[in-house]
């Protein structure tokens, strides 16, 4: 009885699991976070998505313009 009682008082003084616990309790945290303003970065989310899809739609749109006004070289 008295190897379980040693063994555990050094299981309990170890330090090397702490850093897994607090990455643990880090990574429970952000979810908690995460689940709770899921709406607002949802909405963010799209937003983003939304300008950067209407910024693709316009750059390609005067991409295209310039396309159509070249001419093909000319051979002298």
């Amino acid at each position: 009885m008295t190897w379980v009682l040693a063994g555990w008082k050094r299981f309990w003084k170890e330090e090397d699991g702490l850093g897994t616990l607090e990455i643990l309790l880090i990574i429970a945290v952000l979810l908690i976070i995460a689940i709770a303003f899921r709406k607002w970065i949802m909405k963010w989310v799209g937003d983003l998505f939304s300008k950067a899809n209407t910024e693709i739609n316009s750059q390609s749109g005067s991409i295209r313009s310039d396309a159509d006004t070249l001419s093909p070289p000319t051979t002298p």
